[in-house]
């Protein structure tokens, strides 16, 4: 019996571990330098599959110009998975993001009460896909920005397919406004 309930947790603690989007103190640049694209803000839709009952559900992601380089973030929906994290505000999550460039491809460093979030930002015109990083995509324990960004050029040079957390990517939002 106890074997079972050992394997039970185990099961359950893997399936927590490996389902959250990378977080870490750290971000790709040390500063923004990229500047926001106009044509990319406003508000933004897709529906996504809720993992614990598979219904699908409308999320909207608004951007809006901070300053120059930074954008105001907002992930507005059914969020009530995240409340325990205490990161939804009435029906929203907000925080601050700016762009980065690895490898060639865009990324969003998106900071949520002080926790850093990287997803790969697929634009191309007409659908905008934002693809976070899974928490296990790198072993390496980051210690300051350079090494982020050193982890997540390895990852991509090294792998045919990245690591997405699946449960967090909002692919093919559509402009709504």
């Amino acid at each position: 019996m106890k074997t079972i309930i050992n394997i039970s947790l185990f099961f359950f603690i893997t399936t927590l571990l490996c389902s959250c989007p990378y977080s870490s103190p750290y971000q790709l640049d040390e500063t923004p330098d990229i500047y926001i694209e106009d044509a990319m803000l406003g508000s933004w839709s897709t529906t996504v599959k809720k993992p614990t009952s598979g219904k699908e559900e409308l999320v909207t992601m608004t951007l809006s110009k901070r300053t120059d380089t930074e954008y105001n973030i907002a992930f507005t929906g059914n969020l009530g998975e995240l409340k325990p994290f205490q990161l939804v505000v009435h029906d929203s999550v907000t925080g601050t993001a700016f762009m980065s460039t690895v490898v060639g491809k865009q990324f969003l460093n998106i900071n949520i009460k002080g926790l850093n979030y990287i997803a790969e930002l697929k634009y191309n015109g007409t659908t905008l896909s934002l693809l976070p990083l899974v928490e296990h995509f790198t072993a390496k324990l980051v210690q300051n920005n350079s090494e982020l960004r050193h982890c997540v050029e390895l990852h991509y040079k090294t792998r045919v397919n990245a690591l997405y957390d699946d449960d967090f990517c909002l692919k093919d939002m559509v402009k709504v406004r």
